[in-house]
């Protein structure tokens, strides 16, 4: 079975998966070896349920052309300083006659607002993920401050009608429309750059928090053996083998013959495997020549080891969109961030009670 990390914890709750404490023993898998963030994600009650796979992280990138024009650097977006980017934001930020013509800082939420609690010093579910801190001090700074910077960028109608617009997969993207001057954003969208406009105007830089320490939010996927299946032996090795050092040299030589192929640049292949991907940058990939994109993969690989994750949570779904609604609804302007992450802590609090 091959599903999210992120609802893993659900599955297993349920007893729908095999605990792999035999699997992990017979096939002489080193679990040391993956990321302790990815490892954490599969591990429900004190047993792991899963073998971590592909490991995607966060990053800001910026428009390095709208910086300059308007007389910034990338220290004035420096995320670890919240009053420096609202006021680089509103900077970058432009209107015309049609409307927005350029968001200064997307701070991307609902989806990356764990990231934001993170920055603040909180966590939204404890990391046995038995209970919910979706209304904590933190996560109320964390949207509250999160919501001003889309009011400062037009507000959520008009904000997310402009973003709406933007050639996001095409090679006139929001970087080379100059349509954005900042977001965060997950490492697959380099690939995406190298392929449509491998000279974008794009600075990379590494999230953080508000202490000024390195900072990311992972997810990625995991394989599992359902209770019940015909043949657990052959599953667990098949799981072994697609996570082994071995098995993602060869995918990263495949993928680098498939860019080079294709005239794209290779930027490396992620994993939740660190053996796997020191060797992967040392045997394997090699700088572009593109000076924004070999830089943007020098930021990723900083952030690797500095990941929070979803923690395996009875409710996964359940929570995940109690605080998603939570957003929706402070951004709407329908509650106060307060008011809608209290009602978000009581539907998570309800959900993970009844998931027990």
């Amino acid at each position: 079975m091959y599903l999210p990390r992120s609802e893993l914890g659900t599955y297993a709750a349920k007893g729908a998966l095999l605990p792999l404490d035999e699997c992990i023993e017979a096939q002489g898998i080193d679990m040391s070896l993956y990321r302790e963030s990815a490892v954490s994600q599969v591990t429900y009650d004190g047993q792991i349920y899963g073998i971590p796979e592909f490991n995607s992280v966060r990053l800001v990138l910026a428009n390095s052309n709208a910086l300059k024009e308007t007389g910034l650097s990338p220290d004035d977006i420096d995320v670890s300083d919240w009053d420096g980017v609202m006021a680089a934001s509103k900077q970058l930020y432009q209107t015309g006659g049609s409307g927005i013509q350029r968001i200064g800082f997307d701070p991307k939420i609902p989806e990356f607002f764990p990231l934001w609690v993170a920055a603040a010093g909180g966590e939204l579910v404890s990391e046995d993920g038995q209970t919910a801190y979706l209304d904590s001090p933190e996560a109320v700074e964390a949207l509250t401050y999160t919501v001003s910077l889309v009011d400062a960028n037009g507000g959520w109608s008009d904000f997310k009608t402009f973003r709406d617009t933007w050639d996001f997969f095409g090679d006139n993207n929001q970087f080379v429309a100059d349509q954005l001057g900042a977001f965060p954003m997950e490492d697959w969208y380099l690939d995406v750059l190298a392929d449509v406009s491998p000279n974008a105007p794009v600075t990379a830089m590494p999230f953080k928090d508000r202490e000024g320490n390195l900072l990311t939010y992972a997810t990625g996927q995991a394989w599992s053996v359902p209770k019940g299946s015909n043949n657990p032996t052959a599953a667990c090795a098949f799981a072994a083998t697609m996570t082994s050092t071995d098995a993602w040299i060869a995918a990263a030589e495949a993928s680098k013959a498939d860019r080079k192929k294709s005239g794209g640049a290779y930027l490396g292949t992620w994993t939740a495997n660190k053996e796997a991907d020191e060797r992967i940058f040392a045997e394997v990939y090699e700088p572009s020549g593109i000076e924004s994109l070999d830089q943007a993969v020098d930021v990723l690989q900083s952030l690797q080891d500095s990941a929070i994750v979803d923690p395996p949570s009875p409710a996964a779904a359940e929570v995940k969109k109690a605080w998603e609604d939570a957003v929706l609804r402070a951004l709407q302007g329908d509650q106060s961030p307060e008011e809608a992450l209290q009602q978000a802590q009581k539907e998570a609090t309800e959900a993970i009670a009844d998931a027990q």
